[in-house]
């Protein structure tokens, strides 16, 4: 049916083409929109989008209102990795997008003691990440299955799983992989 469908189409623009060649040229010109525009959809859908920083708590990695491109597809075959800066819809609920570091996974017991992030009772470093340390108190506390604990890398300005606990995994979009604008700060995130 489809076939029939894409056959007829191809039928009348040869019609056309050869009848009134400047509506040819309209309908051809629509005819690469409209299937450019559905593309493009399918692709911010499944595979790739792009997202805002909205505050300050991935400071100094990332800046406010920073934009970076997400990857949407690499979480369908693997797990978040602890380290990975993750989007993932708020957890109020308020159809924002939060941008962290995937810090604690699901099986794991986590706790923070000054400011030092412990998982299963070793300290946790991120060689090359300049995370703003603060001297908080966190945990311990075991995360669930299929949940993720999040934190920014500004820690003393940072709302995270330490105010509202779990990240389910259901609500994870994507990796964040590049910032893109503005220009002076693009750079592959680490």
């Amino acid at each position: 049916k489809i076939r029939t469908l894409l056959q007829n189409w191809n039928n009348y623009k040869l019609k056309l083409r050869q009848n009134n060649r400047s509506l040819y040229y309209l309908v051809d010109f629509v005819e690469a929109v409209v299937v450019a525009l559905v593309f493009a959809l399918i692709i911010r859908k499944y595979v790739i989008q792009t997202s805002l920083v909205p505050t300050g708590s991935m400071i100094p990695t990332m800046m406010i209102r920073d934009r970076l491109f997400v990857n949407k597809f690499v979480y369908r075959f693997s797990e978040p990795k602890r380290g990975d800066i993750i989007v993932f819809k708020s957890p109020y609920k308020d159809k924002k997008d939060y941008v962290k570091r995937c810090i604690g996974l699901p099986g794991e017991k986590i706790e923070v003691r000054k400011g030092v992030v412990y998982i299963n009772d070793k300290q946790l470093v991120f060689p090359g990440v300049n995370v703003i340390r603060d001297y908080s108190y966190f945990g311990p506390v075991d995360v669930p299955a299929d949940r993720f604990i999040m934190m920014g890398d500004n820690r003393p300005n940072s709302l995270d799983s330490r105010v509202w606990g779990f990240v389910d995994r259901e609500d994870i979009l994507g990796k964040a992989f590049f910032t893109f604008w503005p220009f002076s700060r693009m750079q592959m995130l680490k």
